[in-house]
């Protein structure tokens, strides 16, 4: 009887093992491979304590509950709580230096340490220094403007 009971156990909780890592933990594969180990370990102890028609009908247990189970999900949709069906259409930030020039004159609203914020024409924009601080306040500069990324520099 205590045969039985361990290879019900191993089989079924293997099962619900590799279950788990398809539905919960995707990716990992360690909960899918102890499930896979204790799927096959049951088995085998079907084979080794009650010979070959035992364990082949085991298996072939084994077997169709995982068809079944992968079957009723599939119709139960059960995967498309799991599936992305937005769409991102964001984007960045193309026309974000626009209308600024070399040389323009700006202010820094916040401390550059060596990042912060610059207002050039009543706009806040992200810039950053050539790794200096620059204090709230202070007179600015653009320097050069290297796609989104805007150079300040301290008006002398």
């Amino acid at each position: 009887m205590g045969d039985w009971i361990s290879i019900i156990l191993l089989v079924l909780v293997g099962l619900i093992l590799i279950y788990l890592e398809l539905i919960f933990v995707p990716g990992t594969t360690f909960v899918g491979i102890i499930g896979l180990i204790m799927t096959g370990v049951g088995i085998y102890i079907a084979f080794e304590k009650h010979g070959d028609s035992v364990g082949y009908m085991i298996m072939g247990g084994s077997f169709v509950v995982s068809v079944l189970g992968l079957v009723y999900s599939f119709k139960a949709k059960t995967w498309d709580r799991f599936a992305l069906k937005q769409e991102n259409r964001s984007h960045v930030n193309q026309n974000y230096t626009e209308g600024l020039e070399v040389e323009m004159i700006g202010t820094a609203i916040s401390d550059l340490k060596p990042i912060g914020k610059a207002e050039f024409n009543d706009v806040a924009y992200e810039v950053s220094s050539h790794g200096h601080l620059i204090e709230s306040g202070e007179g600015v500069r653009i320097v050069r403007i290297d796609r989104n990324k805007i150079i300040v520099d301290t008006i002398n």
